[in-house]
């Protein structure tokens, strides 16, 4: 029997699947299949993300809450440890300890001074400009300032040594840097000179006086004129003019002859060096070593 003649008796035909195993729907159960998918698609896909975004936003309001809630209470922390560190009563500088050589300087004073400028507790306590206040007294020379837990502050200074005056109302250091003392000790030797040749004069009063240590005499008034020429007076009265140029070598030739000077019984006045060749020398008149030599021959 063909397949004719079954459709012709109304026999349905199914054809079998392919030997792969893979089955094939009728049209019937597409259909169906269709209509379950038309069905589970009908359905809102942003229902749960809009569950989730309603769900979200209550929690991160609440984060923001204890953040600020966290971050108000470390800056009131905070605010009261900085004031409890500043606070002097809490905690005070209960000793300041100095140290080096002085015979000037004034601890108590300078301990007053340091307390009335700066104000505060230790931790309050600024070293730099306790290291400036105390380097703008004249005396200090140098200052060293160090905090030392928990309550001291320790300070080693250096005082100014004052080796002459300078124009009268000034001192003038072993470097050479002039600064007002006070009261003027009148058994420094005294400089004077145009502003600006401090260093300059100190260095040729200290190179003149080391070279009359052999004579027995010193410099008790130095002069440097505004064009650089050299007077000195000596701890005998002597007075010296040396010029410019060669300063040591024309000292040196006033040592020379300085026994031969002395042995005439004169009362010298001044010396000039300002001579190539030999020296002048003015006598003092009616001078109380005349006087004395007079008397003695009578």
């Amino acid at each position: 029997m063909t397949k004719g003649d079954l459709k012709a008796q109304g026999h349905n035909v199914r054809k079998h699947a392919p030997s792969t195993g893979e089955i094939v729907h009728s049209p019937s159960t597409v259909k169906s299949k269709k209509a379950d998918d038309a069905f589970i698609d009908d359905t809102d896909p942003f229902d749960n993300d809009d569950r989730t975004g309603e769900t979200q936003e209550p929690n991160r309001l609440v984060g923001f809450v204890v953040f600020v809630f966290v971050m108000a209470g470390f800056i009131y922390a905070a605010i009261h440890l900085i004031r409890w560190l500043e606070d002097e009563q809490q905690l005070p500088v209960q000793k300041v300890i100095f140290s080096g050589q002085r015979s000037v300087l004034v601890d108590s004073q300078m301990e007053a001074l340091i307390r009335n400028k700066q104000k505060g507790s230790f931790f309050a306590l600024d070293v730099n400009k306790v290291h400036q206040l105390l380097e703008d007294m004249p005396w200090v020379y140098r200052a060293s300032v160090r905090k030392r837990w928990p309550s001291s502050l320790h300070i080693y200074l250096v005082e100014q040594a004052p080796v002459a005056i300078w124009n009268d109302d000034l001192l003038l250091n072993t470097q050479g840097d002039i600064f007002d003392g006070g009261d003027v000790n009148k058994k420094l030797p005294q400089l004077f000179g145009p502003g600006g040749s401090e260093k300059t004069a100190l260095a040729g009063f200290k190179a003149m006086q080391s070279l009359l240590s052999s004579t027995g005499l010193t410099i008790n008034e130095l002069f440097l004129s505004e064009r650089f020429a050299w007077r000195v007076e000596l701890s005998n009265g002597i007075r010296l003019n040396i010029g410019r140029q060669q300063f040591i070598d024309r000292l040196q030739n006033f040592i020379d002859v300085f026994p031969l000077l002395e042995a005439q019984n004169k009362a010298i006045n001044y010396i000039d060096l300002r001579y190539d060749i030999g020296l002048a020398v003015g006598w003092q008149k009616n001078s109380k070593k005349e006087q004395e030599i007079r008397q003695n021959n009578d």
